[in-house]
């Protein structure tokens, strides 16, 4: 690709500012040089979508959660984009462990030092993490 071709089209979306990506182009003496984009039309079209079905995903693990499907750590993990192999690897436990912890019974009977490993990598308190959607 030419160095001007590289696409600039511009993706607004939810008030974000437009993230630049790196790109490698053929400027006027033959050599590939980087250059910075903001993407192209279909590109942008392809990650709104995507990011409309991760935060569509969010609502309804949080309806869950609310009504006591789930635990708050289930909430949280969707929120980080982990998966519950990622989030085992994570807190240093069995993937096995992790589905317990997110049935809301197994949730209550959690040790306070895994809640703080749970807390810690959310980036929130343990207090946060028990008390989701109860205030």
């Amino acid at each position: 690709m030419d160095i001007n071709e590289v696409p600039q089209d511009s993706l607004h979306y939810k008030g974000r500012d437009q993230l630049k990506k790196l790109m490698y182009a053929v400027d006027q003496k033959g050599h590939y040089t980087g250059i910075s984009s903001v993407g192209w039309e279909a590109e942008n079209e392809a990650t709104k979508q995507a990011w409309d079905a991760v935060e569509e995903e969010l609502q309804q693990t949080k309806a869950f959660v609310l009504n006591g499907t789930l635990s708050p750590i289930a909430y949280f993990m969707r929120l980080k984009l982990m998966d519950v192999g990622l989030l085992a690897s994570y807190v240093g436990k069995w993937k096995w462990q992790v589905k317990r912890h997110l049935k809301p019974k197994v949730f209550k009977r959690i040790n306070s030092k895994t809640l703080k490993r749970y807390a810690d990598l959310f980036g929130i308190s343990v207090s946060d993490l028990i008390n989701f959607g109860k205030t």
